[in-house]
């Protein structure tokens, strides 16, 4: 005697969920926490299996580091091993240079540092802590003044603004700022120029250049 077991639509769809949810079942409890540390039901790190996948995942990362540190080496040494590329990089020097030797500036100095002569002003104060001061520039509506100014190796907080004929306006403010350099244009006649505070713990000292169009400038 035989029996023939016919499959359901139904027995299909359990046999495949069930499926399903045994594969999903391994694959928290077994191969997340072996393979990659990952252990949702904490039932890896008891078998020691998160452990083991703690550890693949730091390999793996230390092995990726040291290709990543092989490769930047490999890089440098085929740089420095091009004759090709050295000397396009000592002629592009060169005409750096002769650029820079035509504007009266050596490479990497700024036209203010290759030179000062060429500023109006020049004005430094030291500053002690919490100590502030103000510079004005007096200027016609419209006028444009150019300027660099500089913490020495320190920083300062600032504010430039302009008074005058009963008018104010604030052009911009800084905290903590090094240097800065740019163009201030008078929005009306009046005094225009900044303000600055030392906030630091020790002395700072602020230099001020200026040039352009103004009357005067007017300082401590």
């Amino acid at each position: 005697m035989s029996y023939e077991i016919k499959a359901t639509p139904r027995g299909l769809v359990r046999a495949t969920l069930g499926a399903i949810a045994a594969a999903a079942a391994i694959c928290t409890l077994f191969w997340l926490p072996a393979e990659y540390g990952l252990d949702p039901s904490g039932l890896g790190r008891f078998m020691g299996l998160t452990q083991m996948g703690e550890i693949k995942q730091q390999l793996y990362a230390e092995a990726v580091a040291e290709d990543t540190r092989l490769a930047a080496r490999m890089a440098a040494e085929r740089v420095s091993a091009d004759p090709a590329l050295i000397a396009r990089l000592d002629a592009l020097e060169t005409q750096i240079a002769g650029i820079a030797a035509a504007l009266g500036t050596a490479p990497g100095q700024t036209a203010a540092t290759a030179a000062p002569a060429q500023w109006r002003d020049e004005v430094s104060y030291t500053l002690a802590p919490t100590q502030g001061i103000e510079i004005k520039l007096v200027m016609d509506e419209g006028a444009r003044a150019e300027f660099a100014w500089t913490a020495n190796g320190s920083i300062l907080n600032y504010d430039t603004h302009g008074d005058g004929g009963g008018q104010r306006i604030g052009y911009e403010k800084g905290r903590g700022v090094a240097e800065q350099s740019g163009e201030l244009i008078a929005a009306f006649a009046g005094n225009h120029g900044w303000f600055w505070r030392n906030r630091t713990g020790a002395p700072v000292t602020l230099t001020l250049r200026t040039r352009g169009d103004y009357a005067r400038m007017k300082a401590p």
